[in-house]
């Protein structure tokens, strides 16, 4: 199956019924179709070679949809580009991609003009811009639509950077074949159905967004876009448009339940949620269960380098009762298409109960780090993509989570897992956002230091929460110290709680823990 096949059928079998919807704006079937195939002809009368990449640096919006299959439909390989990078993390990818066409929107659209003016082979298209750069929309309606490259499932079709913030990004090359493994399984654990009404919340040019793209596009489902997730127009998105599927991540979970208007607001029409990207509280689940009954529930878990899904958690184990309990905290079982195990140092599986890293082979494993061949063979070693999960199999087959091992803290010789102690810490009425650290300490190497977020209203001092994680977890797992902020914890790009800015955060305010 070809990626932008999909597309073409939707063209064919209901040519006219709305596909997407972003703010004022909207577009048919058909009209996607024929803006892909023009924007494809743009592409290769601007000089793109089968094969070559076409990066992109804009908010979510339907140009975004017409990037993703018009790039595939001329031949090219797609470079999303995370809007919160800085200019040299950027220069970086558009050069290790090797870049021939920047598109870009506001605003961005200045970061856009510095890059393309520091790199003289990379071609600049604005979205409504007013430079002497290609306008994207004058381009795409005056060139004509071109045929389908119609590329084979094993070339190259997205680069998708991750890890810039640790080192050299890493370029993860994903196969067309790759996205429509994912696509096919997400369309089958996710439920989704040609009725449907798809809110894209999520960025996309992060890989589950992006995922979304094409599954629901195979699906045939029409969507609607939110340039960025914001909650109150998440709420009033899902109540003016009928919204039926969604996709989030814990944070935004926690946000959207904790906003004032939750309450008021219609949520009828939803019927699917999946959410996934981190480790889900169970009291926290739990409490959206209550609140939102008549939804079913999906946890999905993977990686970009897995396309990003390898497990779900089906919505029949969310429940509290019955002969399908006891799996609530659990990410779930192998998706149709994946082989998972759990393994050693020396990858060897180990015994049930027994945690190890998550190691997954299948169509959807990534083909590699682009340029980056050493570093490609040892994730992929032994044929297994080594994901640095850490977690554990049950006896039924069904994983859990423990944690990043780069998330892990190692206080006196003992592994704390941060998820554990934030999941002790969300069963505290009084708490509503948390984030657990590894912090220096000259007695214990790594000490657990938690920061916490107090619901409006609320009271509870570090001496409270601590005794309430002592009935919870083991006395080595508990926070040794607790620091409260008022404002919300930081999020990545992909509205995931974001560690890294608090050790850095930590450590500017205690010096000497350095």
């Amino acid at each position: 199956m070809k990626i932008t096949q999909c597309l073409r059928r939707n063209a064919l079998i209901k040519a006219e019924e709305k596909a997407l919807l972003c703010g004022t704006e909207a577009l048919t079937w058909r009209s996607l179709t024929d803006r892909s195939a023009r924007l494809a002809g743009v592409l290769q009368a601007l000089g793109l070679q089968r094969g070559e990449s076409v990066a992109m640096l804009a908010d979510s919006c339907l140009e975004y949809f017409e990037f993703h299959f018009g790039v595939l439909w001329a031949g090219g390989m797609m470079v999303p580009l995370n809007t919160r990078l800085s200019d040299p993390e950027l220069n970086e990818i558009l050069s290790d991609a090797r870049a021939q066409i920047l598109i870009a929107a506001e605003p961005y659209l200045g970061r856009a003009r510095e890059l393309a003016e520091s790199c003289e082979s990379l071609r600049l298209i604005e979205i409504d811009g007013e430079s002497d750069a290609e306008n994207y929309h004058e381009l795409v309606k005056e060139q004509p639509p071109i045929d389908d490259v119609e590329q084979d499932s094993s070339e190259v079709a997205a680069l998708i950077y991750t890890g810039g913030t640790t080192g050299r990004a890493k370029g993860v090359a994903l196969s067309h074949g790759n996205i429509v493994a994912n696509a096919l399984v997400a369309m089958n654990t996710m439920e989704f159905r040609e009725d449907m009404v798809y809110l894209h919340a999520t960025p996309l040019f992060h890989t589950a967004g992006s995922g979304r793209v094409f599954s629901t596009t195979i699906a045939g489902g029409s969507g609607v876009i939110l340039p960025k997730f914001d909650e109150t127009k998440v709420l009033e998105t899902v109540a003016e448009h009928h919204i039926t599927h969604l996709l989030l991540v814990p944070t935004m979970i926690n946000r959207l339940v904790n906003h004032p208007a939750f309450h008021s607001t219609d949520l009828s029409s939803l019927t699917n949620i999946s959410y996934g990207a981190a480790i889900m509280p169970e009291a926290l689940l739990r409490l959206v269960m209550e609140k939102l009954p008549g939804v079913r529930f999906t946890q999905s878990y993977g990686m970009t380098e897995l396309s990003p899904s390898a497990a779900y958690l089906p919505p029949e184990y969310h429940t509290l009762e019955g002969p399908k309990a006891g799996k609530l905290t659990s990410i779930g079982i192998p998706v149709h298409s994946a082989e998972i195990r759990i393994a050693d140092e020396s990858d060897r599986e180990v015994a049930r109960g027994t945690v190890g890293e998550i190691q997954v082979r299948g169509p959807m494993v990534m083909q590699g780090y682009w340029n980056q061949p050493e570093l490609s063979a040892e994730t992929l070693k032994g044929g297994w993509m080594h994901t640095g999960d850490a977690a554990y199999m049950d006896e039924d087959g069904f994983i859990f989570l423990v944690d990043r091992f780069k998330d892990m803290i190692i206080s006196g010789g003992e592994n704390v897992y941060s998820g554990e102690v934030e999941n002790a810490l969300y069963e505290h009425q009084a708490v509503k956002e948390c984030a657990v650290i590894g912090v220096p300490d000259d007695d214990w190497g790594e000490r657990v230091h938690a920061i916490v977020v107090l619901h409006p209203g609320a009271s509870a001092d570090a001496d409270e929460l601590i005794g309430h994680c002592r009935e919870r977890i083991a006395g080595y797992k508990i926070p040794r110290s607790i620091s409260f902020r008022e404002q919300a914890l930081p999020l990545s790009a992909t509205n995931k709680i974001h560690k890294p800015t608090l050790r850095e955060e930590y450590l500017n305010a205690n010096p000497d823990d350095g």
